[in-house]
């Protein structure tokens, strides 16, 4: 088998590479902090006012099955709708407790970017809608059994 001449393979110099990937990482984080600080600003505005505490009362019994405020629901939209980073923006300024922490992220984890990842699942041809309600059905289910562990065992 005869090696390829030194030529013919050309891997970029180092300071070229860096100067890529530090362009591309620049790029995607100005992305992130697009929305995310926007997110995390208007909760941290509404947070303690009468319309934040109005919505976090009417969420609260759903999100209570999960050991979550009803605050956190807005977290969950945003994550639904957007992506895992804007969830982090919006529990930011919640303060929550390492439990609550936990439980967005597990939960979060298993089902974030839904529009996104439905339409996309839906052009290759898969029922992008029944595998969008069974990724929600997996993070509520997760969310109860570590809900579940969490007063049984202590875990937090």
């Amino acid at each position: 088998m005869s090696e390829p001449a030194a030529d013919s393979v050309h891997a970029p110099d180092v300071p070229a590479r860096i100067r890529v990937g530090l362009s591309a990482g620049l790029r995607t984080s100005w992305k992130i902090i697009l929305f995310s600080v926007p997110l995390y600003m208007a909760v941290s505005l509404l947070k303690g006012g009468p319309i934040l505490d109005f919505l976090g009362e009417v969420f609260a019994p759903c999100m209570g099955i999960f050991g979550l405020p009803g605050e956190a629901a807005f977290a969950f939209v945003a994550v639904f709708f957007l992506n895992i980073y804007a969830g982090i923006a919006v529990i930011v300024p919640l303060s929550l407790d390492a439990f609550q922490v936990t439980q967005c992220g597990l939960m979060m984890g298993l089902a974030h970017n839904l529009v996104v990842e439905g339409g996309v699942l839906s052009s290759t041809g898969t029922r992008g809608f029944t595998l969008t309600l069974c990724r929600l059905a997996i993070a509520a289910a997760a969310g109860l059994l570590l809900r579940g562990m969490y007063f049984l065992w202590g875990l937090f």
